[in-house]
């Protein structure tokens, strides 16, 4: 399994230069590293020296590099899913609709490109993966995308498997959710809920290991900088992304992003290495404890007005910022309902009766 990093951060704050210069260390320690990016244009492939495509190839020692084009992307996978499995598909309209005709569908850049890191997560050959997204906001929705995707589909299985509405639509939603999270061909629409159910759990709880995925926060001393990284911070917190510190490109206070670390490196890195100190401060981003029934969420930069919390069934969702945050109780707690919520040294606590 990889360790897989990505940086958060203000545009113009050097996120990519930093991001690079980490890749590079990680490369020197001999370990094995893929840098992923998918940005516009062909600056990455510039800055590396390379025509990067989205097949991995080696820039230095040790150090691989892809530009993910989600449109070529999203082709190989469409078509690899209708060579395989066209006895599955119940209309021959699939056979004249390219991937790249997808590629036009709402989020299908972040879809895609958490297939990809998953997909070289899975093969084992890189020790550390850094991803560097199109936007800060993004790579947030694409790291929450198996929370959201699962709880959508708790909430429309049986949408999907008992309803008339469910078998029409099924024959064109599931192909493309199959060719993107790679689940086998089933005639059995249970069967795959239970299986992409299962692909996205795991995806989840990666996320949610600070030892699997992480996030570091680059600012600068702009205030307006400062503030994009308190806000993504507290965003990332949401979808249980531990931030691990604060690298610091020009002297800042300290006391802005209390109680991470923060590190100070040049404005001209191009070699850096991430301190262990860093990610041991990380605060949780969520505690469940069933003998004092609370819940206590990490969120960091907002306020009480700033959050929702709606609770149904064993489910509670806190939407704070831009993130929704999707928490299915323990067995102590499902069958309880929250009797108050307070915020306390930038924790939201809530308590169960």
């Amino acid at each position: 399994m990889s360790l897989i990093l990505t940086f958060l951060g203000k545009g113009g704050v050097g996120k990519t230069t930093t991001a690079i210069a980490v890749a590079r260390a990680f490369a020197a320690q001999s370990k094995q590293v893929l840098y992923v990016g998918q940005q516009a244009g062909d600056s990455l492939s510039m800055r590396l020296g390379a025509d990067l495509t989205n097949d991995p190839q080696l820039v230095a020692p040790n150090f691989a590099a892809v530009h993910l084009q989600s449109t070529l992307l999203l082709e190989r996978y469409w078509d690899k899913m209708k060579g395989l499995e066209t006895q599955y598909l119940r209309t021959p309209f699939f056979k004249e609709v390219y991937g790249q005709e997808l590629g036009i569908l709402p989020g299908m850049d972040a879809a895609l490109g958490l297939s990809f890191l998953r997909e070289r997560d899975a093969e084992g050959k890189y020790d550390v993966i850094i991803y560097d997204g199109v936007g800060d906001l993004e790579t947030l929705r694409m790291l929450g995308m198996p929370e959201i995707l699962g709880w959508y589909l708790r909430r429309f299985k049986q949408v999907l498997t008992g309803s008339a509405i469910g078998q029409a639509i099924s024959p064109f939603v599931e192909p493309i959710l199959r060719s993107i999270l790679q689940v086998s061909s089933t005639d059995d629409i249970s069967q795959q809920a239970g299986e992409m159910s299962s692909v996205l759990t795991r995806g989840q709880k990666a996320v949610n290991d600070p030892s699997r995925v992480a996030a570091y926060l680059v600012t600068t001393g702009d205030p307006y900088a400062i503030a994009t990284a308190k806000y993504l911070w507290g965003s990332a917190q949401q979808i249980g992304l531990t931030v691990g510190g604060v690298m610091a490109r020009e002297q800042i206070n300290d006391a802005d992003f209390e109680p991470l670390a923060v590190c100070q490196i040049p404005d001209q890195v191009t070699e850096l290495t991430i301190p262990d100190r860093l990610a041991s401060l990380a605060p949780k981003p969520i505690e469940i404890n069933a003998v004092t029934k609370q819940v206590k969420l990490f969120l960091p930069t907002f306020n009480k007005k700033q959050v929702k919390l709606i609770q149904l069934g064993p489910e509670v969702t806190i939407e704070a910022g831009d993130q929704r945050r999707n928490i299915f109780l323990p067995s102590e707690l499902a069958g309880k309902q929250a009797t108050g919520a307070k915020f306390q040294d930038s924790y939201l606590i809530i308590s169960f009766g």
